[in-house]
């Protein structure tokens, strides 16, 4: 089968096809599953997959969508008229029954990063990558795309504030921009004009286990590019700038950014203050403003920005001091996406908030905005390690991470089904490393059996934040929603 004319399907009858395909999704509940669900429904298609019986953020979307689904695997919930099968990566032919169906009836089966592949072959396509950031710098650019008016779709890795709480924008049929992943080459599969590379250095160590081999996966990922191509990258970041060496200059446009860069999105000032962080960039005529911490969101920013200004100038020639105006404003709007940074809100005097931050950098690049965003506030982190190889391989790294926190509350790591634990490295393992380093650490295996220590330890003009890959957002959904009803329960004194 030709997929690329199957998923060049519009609404129209066109690719040979009379009616609109019907493609089904194996793990439709998973974040890139969804969107790309969602961005085939919003073309047309006829939609429909299964997944686990666990509630996932992305239920509702679904169901919004209309996109029917089941909550168990089984050959018969394949439909009969199904052009093409989409499978999440986390299911193969030995552990799913459906896979083994749609093959037997003949099927085409992709894998998900395969199909994400083949859609982006159908535009004029951007890849973000990078070790961190990818998610933000995708949410960011989504917005501002949408201000300046072009006509693209957007895929993040969450849900995202500025989308409607989705993953996903559909604002046209020309460009498409998409977050890519370096695990097990993934993005290899992505068909990329332009490429935003933000940060390079070591991790997934039970797949890369030096730096030199991710970097090459980095770089195998630049040689996609074409003729006439364009690599955005961090030049502060030591690995992105090493990659952007290794590109071919006469065949492909290099676009650096950051505050060690040269050219138009130098940034020539960068300011924290009032909860807002002011930059200026050399090639954009007015002060940007974030309303959420740190620098690294601010190079995630300027990374978005530099990617809608190569759109505009291919979609428009230039900008208009309109679309300079929108783009700003919609910069200052942006108030994140789910699991970064993310504001649960404040209860009894307490901010509480969640992050996905799980590599040493993301851990301490995170904790130092913070630090500088809310001065005032006593920084009490809750951080699950996620894979006993990264926290093997980093462990120095994440015990001196945790240094502008107050207070460190570290529990058991959570392990990925990718890895079996061999014995070695553990959470308490990470936790006495930390206690060489510092004072105000504790050690609670379990995230839950946390929270009595933490009720006893949190008070008005703390920011608690849990961090991690893992489920420990659990725990401050818990003690946000113990302070929510205790102030509750308060009030309804005063008032009796």
């Amino acid at each position: 089968m030709n997929f690329k004319k199957l998923l060049s399907w519009n609404g129209f009858q066109t690719a040979g096809f009379g009616t609109a395909p019907t493609v089904y999704f194996i793990g439709i509940k998973g974040t890139g599953m969804c969107a790309l669900a969602e961005l085939l429904h919003n073309s047309g298609f006829n939609i429909s997959g299964s997944d686990r019986h666990e509630i996932f953020y992305t239920d509702s979307i679904l169901k919004e969508l209309g996109i029917p689904y089941y909550e168990s695997f089984a050959p018969e919930h394949i439909p009969s008229e199904a052009d093409l099968v989409i499978r999440s990566a986390a299911y193969s032919r030995d552990s799913n029954s459906e896979i083994t169906e749609a093959e037997k009836r003949g099927i085409p089966v992709l894998k998900y990063t395969d199909a994400l592949g083949a859609y982006s072959a159908l535009f004029d396509s951007c890849g973000i990558a990078g070790v961190h950031g990818k998610t933000t710098t995708t949410a960011i650019a989504g917005i501002l795309i949408r201000a300046a008016g072009l006509p693209a779709r957007v895929l993040a890795g969450s849900a995202v504030n500025g989308f409607g709480n989705r993953s996903t924008l559909s604002l046209g049929n020309k460009y498409f921009v998409a977050e890519t992943c370096e695990y097990r080459r993934h993005f290899l599969a992505f068909h990329p004009r332009r490429i935003i590379l933000t940060s390079v250095e070591s991790d997934h160590q039970d797949y890369y286990p030096t730096y030199e081999s991710i970097r090459d996966t980095f770089i195998a990922y630049t040689k996609l590019l074409p003729a006439g191509g364009e690599l955005i990258y961090c030049a502060d970041d030591p690995g992105a700038s090493e990659v952007a060496e290794s590109v071919n200059k006469g065949m492909v446009k290099l676009t650096p950014y950051g505050v060690n860069a040269a050219g138009d999105f130098k940034i020539v000032s960068l300011q924290t203050g009032e909860e807002r962080i002011a930059v200026r960039v050399a090639g954009f005529p007015m002060e940007l403003k974030l309303r959420l911490p740190g620098r690294h969101i601010a190079l995630d920013a300027v990374a978005a920005l530099a990617l809608t200004d190569s759109l505009v100038k291919a979609e428009y020639g230039g900008w208009t001091s309109e679309k300079h105006k929108s783009v700003r404003q919609a910069l200052e709007d942006f108030r994140g996406s789910r699991r970064r940074q993310e504001i649960l809100g404040e209860e009894g005097g307490i901010l509480f908030m969640d992050d996905y931050g799980h590599h040493p950098t993301a851990v301490r690049t995170t904790l130092e905005g913070l630090r500088e965003f809310y001065p005032k506030h006593r920084l009490v982190l809750s951080f699950m390690s996620h894979t006993y190889t990264r926290t093997a391989a980093l462990l120095d790294q994440f015990a001196a991470s945790f240094k502008t926190a107050d207070l460190v509350v570290l529990h058991k790591i959570y392990g990925s089904a990718r890895e079996e634990y061999r014995g070695g490295v553990t959470g308490h393992t990470l936790f006495e490393k930390t206690k060489e380093l510092r004072n105000g650490v504790y050690y609670i295996e379990e995230p839950m059996e946390a929270a009595e220590l933490l009720k006893g330890i949190l008070k008005p003009g703390d920011l608690f934040i849990t961090m991690g890959a893992g489920d420990n957002w659990k725990l401050g959904k818990v003690l946000f929603d113990y302070y929510r009803l205790k102030s509750n329960s308060s009030a309804k004194d005063v008032l009796q």
